[in-house]
């Protein structure tokens, strides 16, 4: 007997020409190559992405959700999901920016108004702009947004802010009276200043340090929606918002998997060594070798197989639109939950054990392969996977939902 008192929904269909997918998955992988190709030595560098930001604009990947009339590829988000994928399977950095962009270019049509999310599509698909992001609420000081004359201002600070010094357009989360507002804010606004200060072990080329706003000027236009700009309760569709991140991170954990084990699959094949006992000529015949890639990509299969089931579940919740019930919302996000705890377990210990495979020479700091574990180690610590495991598991015993906030 099922458990859930509502159907489910079914899974998305994708609503875009294929052939639109698929060039774009294809334009992904290139890019993907490219990257991979320099990764090691642009980590060692912790330069700010400029150039890479620049080649996905070059490649037509920054527009891809913006319909075809406006110059994009009118692909769903489900879709945007597995270019983040492709990407982080050559450098987990960029595909961190990418995805965030996707999912903060959805946030318009979620919380404006439907001229204001229109306006941001066509300048998104005709500009192919570039969107950094100031959203996350912990660290640093409350971002509080006040009235000033028929204008208002923000001041605060955020400790991490990803491709906040890139962006052509800034997604902002601040208090209005209490109560949180988003922003849509141009690059270059008098009053914000990026400090550039990240140098964290991981995710280095993701423009992620802090940032300060100092009595810069918001318009009323710059804020989504409509009046009145408090005392609204956020309905189900619109606390979708935060499975859209949640999804990129999952997509860009298990890409960085999948591109972390063909890397030392590759390694292996041309420079690895059997062990002394092992009996065979080669490594590529050792039979522990081969039962840890074995074990390793049964396990990156499983845990992107149920990546690609938490996206089509967060696009048939898309599908539904405003009417979306506060159930269908929680089975949506659970889903993705599921797949965040899933694949961080996942993708943390492929990076680790991958070594297995190669031997100690794969350590050489020339090879930079420690990247992976780097990247992953890092950006899994956003949020504490283990009350990812406790959300999924409330909801399956006791039908609580996760309650909404920015990390649920």
């Amino acid at each position: 007997m099922s458990i859930h008192t509502e159907p489910r929904l079914e899974p998305a269909r994708h609503r875009t020409d294929d052939g639109r997918f698929r060039a774009a998955l294809e334009r992904a992988d290139l890019v993907a190559v490219e990257l991979r190709a320099s990764a090691a030595e642009r980590d060692r560098g912790n330069r700010t992405p400029r150039a890479e930001v620049e080649l996905l604009r070059e490649r037509d990947l920054l527009q891809i959700q913006e319909p075809v009339e406006y110059g994009g590829d009118g692909l769903n988000y489900a879709q945007a999901a597995q270019l983040t994928r492709r990407i982080a399977r050559g450098d987990t950095s960029i595909a961190h920016l990418v995805g965030y962009h996707y999912a903060q270019t959805r946030i318009a049509p979620l919380f404006g108004t439907p001229e204001q999310a229109d306006r941001q599509s066509r300048h998104n698909g005709a500009d192919k702009l570039f969107w950094g992001g100031v959203q996350n609420p912990r660290g640093g000081s409350e971002l509080l947004l006040t009235r000033d004359g028929e204008g208002f201002r923000l001041n605060g600070r955020r400790s991490f802010a990803s491709g906040a010094s890139l962006g052509d357009r800034l997604s902002v989360t601040a208090s209005f009276e209490g109560e949180l507002v988003f922003l849509s804010l141009p690059a270059g606004r008098a009053g914000f200043h990026a400090l550039e200060d990240w140098d964290n072990i991981g995710q280095r080329l993701t423009d992620s340090g802090g940032v300060v706003f100092e009595n810069a000027r918001v318009e009323r236009a710059e804020i989504l929606g409509a009046e009145a700009l408090i005392g609204r309760t956020p309905t189900p569709y619109q606390t979708l918002v935060t499975p859209h991140w949640q999804l990129a991170f999952v997509n860009f954990y298990i890409g960085t998997a999948e591109g972390a084990l063909e890397e030392a699959l590759d390694w292996t094949r041309r420079n690895a060594s059997p062990w002394e006992t092992s009996g065979v000529p080669n490594a590529t015949d050792d039979a522990y070798v081969l039962q840890t890639v074995g074990e390793l990509h049964s396990e990156i299969t499983a845990a992107a197989l149920l990546a690609d089931r938490a996206g089509e579940a967060l696009q048939a919740a898309l599908d539904v639109g405003p009417t979306l019930t506060d159930e269908q919302r929680a089975d949506a996000a659970v889903a993705v939950y599921q797949a965040k705890y899933l694949t961080t377990k996942v993708a943390l210990e492929a990076a680790s054990r991958l070594f297995e495979i190669q031997g100690a020479r794969a350590t050489t700091s020339a090879y930079g392969f420690d990247r992976h574990w780097r990247n992953l180690r890092t950006h899994t610590l956003h949020d504490p996977v283990a009350y990812k495991a406790r959300e999924v598991g409330d909801w399956t015993l006791n039908r609580r939902a996760p309650e909404f906030s920015l990390y649920r």
